[in-house]
């Protein structure tokens, strides 16, 4: 059996990412009366404002299928980290861009004019590529390899760090009311929610 040509995208065209993208075009629309909020809906080309699960699962499993395409019909050489690895859910850069890369495709593709699946060819997928190339290069070509940046990220939000920045935040908004006379209090607070006191460090309760 003989291969066509250029492979069909893969339309997000389940149950909860169809109803998902209803609603936008309701919203887009003016029709807020059945959706509510649209601030609230969620939008596939932004991962983390699906928060259904069901609508996730589905969610996962569409890009899974654009990434298989758009290695099949946009990829010719591997080589350079052209390429989008097996790995990329591990990836939190890559999931997020890879949303964005399909949902632009899915709309252009319904667009009733070349324009946009122009533009798509023309900055969205080099752009993609060359971020693509520099960020991961080749490090998971055989396996995927951990965060090189983890140390680096770690010590960004370590103890000392965040009391360093908490201090320089103090340090500007009281610049700024000794210039403008307001009081505007800054409270910094750790992830179990007790107050830092910004110029000691330490931790009182919450």
């Amino acid at each position: 059996m003989g291969r066509l040509l250029a492979q069909p995208f893969p339309l997000p065209d389940t149950p909860k990412l169809t109803a998902a993208y209803d609603d936008l075009h309701a919203a887009a629309s003016g029709d807020t009366n059945r959706i509510g909020d649209p601030a609230k809906l969620a939008r596939p080309w932004d991962p983390p404002s699906c928060r259904d699960p069901g609508l996730r699962e589905e969610l996962w499993v569409w890009l899974d299928k654009v990434v298989d395409w758009f290695n099949t019909e946009y990829v010719w050489d591997h080589t350079g980290g052209a390429i989008i690895p097996a790995c990329w859910p591990l990836h939190p850069h890559l999931v997020h861009e890879i949303a964005s890369l399909a949902d632009q495709r899915r709309r252009a593709g319904i667009d009733l004019t070349s324009n946009s699946l122009e533009e798509w060819h023309r900055y969205t997928v080099p752009d993609f590529t060359e971020r693509l190339k520099t960020r991961t290069r080749t490090l998971c070509d055989e396996e995927h390899k951990p965060w090189p940046a983890r140390s680096r990220h770690n010590r960004n939000t370590s103890a000392p760090a965040r009391h360093d920045r908490a201090a320089a935040f103090a340090g500007d908004i009281e610049e700024r009311v000794a210039r403008t006379g307001g009081r505007p209090k800054l409270r910094v607070v750790d992830s179990n929610g007790h107050e830092i006191d910004i110029f000691t460090g330490e931790v009182g309760p919450q």
